[in-house]
């Protein structure tokens, strides 16, 4: 792997698509990984009566996914070997668009500076493990218009995607890094 982008992985899809119990498994197995930004800012605003929330500011929740996914850029350069990350920059592109809110000038610099593997794996909506909770109260159907909007963001800005099998942790675990030349 030539540069940091080459070793940094992400993994995107919508909610409740099995991302988080992937790179916890990543991390269990371990590889360096990031937090979601998402349930990271929503667990954070709510514990301080914030309003930085995707049900009540929208555009300010994403200027701090922005703000979170570059902190964990820079801490991933410090890490040795591959990171994966609980999504990446491009997905406050994706949240924006889905919202219908604006793309300041600021976000698409970071998100053209700041960039991950070309190959970005994608987790296909799965109703049969989606579910809601305090953190993520979209409906099964605003996750796959998640997903696809994120498809097409990453698709636009040049990485291929590829898709993650429906199957248990431990086949998803074995192909990402079979995928990523990890094995």
């Amino acid at each position: 792997m030539q540069n940091d982008s080459d070793r940094f992985f992400v993994l995107t899809g919508g909610p409740g698509s099995g991302k988080t119990t992937l790179i916890e498994a990543l991390r269990g197995a371990g590889f360096a990984t990031s937090v979601e930004a998402g349930r990271g800012i929503i667990r954070d605003q709510s514990s301080i009566g914030g309003t930085a929330l995707p049900w009540s500011d929208r555009a300010l929740f994403a200027e701090l996914m922005l703000s979170w996914e570059m902190r964990s850029y820079r801490n991933a350069v410090e890490q040795k070997g591959p990171v994966f990350f609980d999504r990446g920059l491009p997905d406050t592109l994706g949240y924006l668009r889905l919202s219908g809110l604006p793309v300041a000038e600021h976000i698409s610099t970071a998100i053209k500076r700041f960039r991950y593997n070309p190959r970005v794996f994608i987790a296909p909506p799965w109703p049969g493990i989606f579910m809601q909770d305090q953190e993520r109260k979209q409906t099964s159907d605003e996750a796959e218009r998640t997903y696809h909007a994120l498809a097409g963001v990453y698709v636009e800005l040049g990485y291929e995607l590829v898709p993650l099998p429906l199957a248990p942790v431990e086949t998803r675990l074995r192909f990402v890094l079979a995928e990523a030349g990890l094995k």
